[in-house]
């Protein structure tokens, strides 16, 4: 199954709300909108990607639990990005404060904010070209670090604020840098 992208515009724009509201009354679609306000449907994903991406969240998640740093969310999170996209990224964490920020009605929806760290893990049915101009819109937006993990091809792209992308070989282990102090990920 591919991803479908459908274009509201000619017939409607849908608000946040509207947008959220969707989204709860078709809680068995992975949803995402464009900053074009394009409606993206988003393929489930197999065993093995699940299984990857349920790794990642847990050694992310581990980490933030001893540092209490900021917040971890799963691909179910929908984020706001200051450019009115809705993205759902693979995992993501934001610091405390800026989550801390947010009013609990933010929080209960759709934060408004893109996170501070992303990864996006390429599952058979994503388009490598659909994941980095994903990864570039939340660079674009704000995001400080972000990982664009590749298995299909044993490549890492990382993703930094104000810097060209790292393309990397297959590495065996990913440092969170500064954005995640002593975070390190086993590839």
């Amino acid at each position: 199954m591919n991803t479908v992208v459908l274009n509201l515009e000619p017939i409607a724009h849908l608000t946040d709300e509207q947008f959220y509201q969707l989204c709860i009354a078709n809680q068995d679609l992975s949803l995402e909108m464009n900053a074009a306000g394009e409606l993206i449907i988003v393929p489930p994903v197999g065993g093995e990607s699940g299984n990857q991406e349920a790794d990642l969240i847990t050694d992310l998640n581990n980490w933030n639990r001893q540092t209490k740093l900021g917040k971890v969310f799963s691909s179910s999170t929908i984020f706001i990005l200051p450019n009115g996209a809705k993205r759902s990224p693979d995992a993501a964490w934001v610091k405390l404060e800026r989550w801390e920020a947010l009013t609990p009605e933010q929080r209960k929806k759709f934060p408004p904010l893109v996170p501070d760290f992303a990864i996006e893990l390429r599952s058979e049915t994503d388009r490598l070209k659909t994941l980095q101009d994903k990864m570039q819109e939340y660079i674009e937006n704000g995001l400080h670090l972000g990982w664009l993990i590749n298995h299909q091809d044993a490549r890492v792209e990382i993703y930094r604020l104000n810097q060209s992308v790292e393309i990397l070989q297959m590495p065996a282990i990913l440092s969170g840098e500064d954005i995640l102090p002593g975070f390190e990920l086993q590839v």
